[in-house]
């Protein structure tokens, strides 16, 4: 992908991945810091939201957060779940963008009603409805996108919650935080190989596998919204655990930073076994066709992710269809409307 190509940086979703490298360079760890303390004392964290505000921020905090062994339990479901459970003891985290999204509003409002503490929002707007219904609310640097398919905010969505992490841990991330807009830069801009770009075009379904930290399930969603086709995500070795059954040789499965133990299963159920395509997205040499990122350490989910869109808008710009304007999807999924307004 290049930003400067007009064929490129005609589009607002390419403007605004790019702008990734800028927000993750404004990036302030410091924000959270009072967040981390009331999060320590209460030992309970439930991050909510809908699509993109949720799936990589949240799990890539999950994850991370296990990885490390923080002692304090971090769950997450989407808003309407979370609305049949019992969050009283829980410090709650909503996200929106739009700070309009019905399904986290309500449940905001829900719990400010039943006098709840500690509910807190996260968006890419100000003086917004979620606002009002929480008892503080934080604003994103990266400002409002015109893009439908959110870029830019998730990451910094991923950041702001890792950034609580790291204060919780009391780690000093700021050489880490240095380097990745660089990382980011370069993984927006490598060239993707015309072949898994064209393989990619011509499959009835993309896969996505690799880890439950929601690179690959993010990148699944915006499969739909970016290339306009078919995906799945595969989560683990789900790939192999009994849905090669209904796949196809001309489908294609990618593969974020595989994990070495799996490969052989993946060679011989998918690409002996089905015969279809699968490439590996991984800072390293594997046996399959390699998107090689630059090595990032514990940000290496941030790179992952600005590979798989830089990867998707060649796909999308192959089938030769408007990167900015689906058909069907909306920016705001499901938008609360004031009653009687």
């Amino acid at each position: 992908m290049n930003g400067t190509k007009p064929s490129y940086a005609s589009y607002e979703l390419v403007k605004e991945m790019m702008q990734t490298v800028q927000v993750a360079s404004g990036f302030d760890a410091g924000r959270t810091k009072g967040l981390a303390s009331t999060i320590l004392a209460k030992k309970k964290l439930f991050l909510t939201g809908e699509g993109s505000s949720r799936i990589f921020p949240a799990k890539n905090l999950m994850r991370k957060a296990m990885t490390l062994g923080l002692d304090v339990q971090i769950a997450t479901d989407a808003s309407r779940q979370a609305a049949s459970y019992n969050l009283k003891d829980f410090v709650v985290f909503c996200a929106s963008n739009s700070g309009r999204t019905k399904e986290v509003v309500l449940l905001a409002s829900r719990l400010k009603e039943a006098g709840h503490k500690h509910c807190y929002g996260l968006t890419a707007n100000p003086d917004t409805l979620l606002e009002s219904a929480c008892q503080n609310a934080w604003v994103l640097d990266c400002g409002w996108e015109q893009a439908v398919a959110a870029t830019k905010s998730v990451v910094e969505q991923g950041l702001f919650y890792e950034s609580i992490l790291w204060n919780m841990l009391s780690l000093d991330m700021s050489s880490e935080l240095a380097a990745l807009p660089s990382l980011l830069e370069t993984a927006l801009t490598l060239e993707i190989p015309k072949d898994i770009v064209e393989k990619a075009v011509q499959a009835p379904t993309i896969y996505f596998a690799g880890y439950n930290d929601g690179v690959a399930e993010e990148l699944t969603l915006k499969t739909n919204e970016i290339t306009r086709k078919k995906s799945d995500f595969l989560e683990g070795t789900y790939a192999v655990h009994g849905i090669e059954e209904v796949m196809q040789a001309n489908d294609i499965v990618f593969v974020v930073d595989p994990i070495d133990e799996e490969i052989e299963k993946f060679q011989e159920v998918l690409s002996k076994g089905v015969g279809l395509t699968v490439v590996a997205i991984a800072d390293r040499d594997t046996p399959f066709p390699t998107i090689k990122v630059p090595t990032a350490g514990s940000m290496s989910p941030y790179v992952y992710l600005c590979a798989g869109w830089n990867l998707l808008v060649e796909i999308g710009l192959a089938k030769g269809i408007d990167l900015d304007k689906p058909d069907r999807a909306r920016k705001v999924g499901n938008e609360y409307v004031v009653p009687n307004e």
